[in-house]
């Protein structure tokens, strides 16, 4: 049966060929990579990945003529700790044009963003400038996400493998996975409850990965009830795009991490 995810693959799928003609031409961003997991490491407070994004298949048009470095940089000095890129055009209104112009212009770490499940993808996104890619469990089997994952770290980039499911959880084990992000949206339905991050983060932690809650997070107390299960870090995105002040949501997002003694 045919659901956003999987009219979302379908889509990929044909863009595939496209994306393999236009990788053969284009020009590779030759900009250093920068480790989120570095900062996660040394973080005393819950990093936040502030995510532009222009639209979605849930909200439709969120903020379509936002100018994407003027509001990178606006998330870069108001405190997070990272960027999400959305490069999806069909569904996102995004593009890889977006993440590269972003990364050149922050100094931030940038998470590419998108439904990859294909190394051109991930390659394309490397020469965008992404630090990190978006590898999502429910897209892929396993033996596709480990192969995948590989490749990435290959090329230097980081990985954040997207669950939902004890099933997603266990792809992402097995592929080795340092920071696993828990999507609090179902992508077959895209209903959101934080109640995901609640179950399957403290199974995150005992793995130990870096726990990400994706998604659903909106407020101060949101960012401390998945706190209290282990996350490091929160991808907030619609929270953002359509805050009347930036500053001002990041720093109630950025509340203490728990440390053990």
């Amino acid at each position: 049966m045919e659901n956003i995810l999987t009219r979302i693959i379908s889509e990929k799928k044909q863009e595939i060929s496209r994306l393999k003609e236009i990788h053969k031409t284009f020009q590779t961003n030759s900009l250093e990579k920068r480790s989120f997991i570095q900062k996660l490491q040394v973080a005393e407070e819950i990093c936040v990945i502030a995510e532009f994004k222009r639209a979605s298949p849930s909200k439709g048009i969120i903020n379509a003529n936002i100018d994407p470095v003027e509001q990178a940089k606006l998330y870069e000095t108001s405190g997070a700790s990272a960027l999400s890129v959305l490069t999806d055009n069909t569904f996102f209104k995004g593009s890889f044009d977006d993440l590269k112009i972003i990364r050149e212009n922050v100094g931030l770490p940038i998470l590419c963003k998108d439904f990859i499940i294909d190394r051109v993808q991930i390659e394309m996104a490397s020469a965008s400038g992404a630090d990190i890619i978006l590898l999502i469990a429910a897209a892929l089997d396993a033996s596709q996400l480990s192969e995948l994952h590989h490749h990435a770290t290959q090329l230097g980039v980081e990985v954040l493998v997207e669950v939902h499911n004890l099933e997603d959880l266990d792809k992402a084990f097995k592929a080795g996975s340092r920071l696993i992000g828990v999507n609090n949206r179902d992508l077959k339905t895209f209903n959101v409850s934080l109640d995901f991050t609640l179950e399957l983060g403290p199974m995150v932690k005992s793995f130990g990965a870096y726990l990400i809650s994706e998604s659903g997070i909106f407020t101060s107390s949101d960012a401390k009830r998945v706190r209290d299960v282990g996350a490091d870090g929160i991808l907030v995105g619609e929270a953002l795009m359509t805050s009347a002040n930036i500053q001002k949501s990041i720093a109630d997002f950025k509340i203490p991490l728990l440390r053990e003694m």
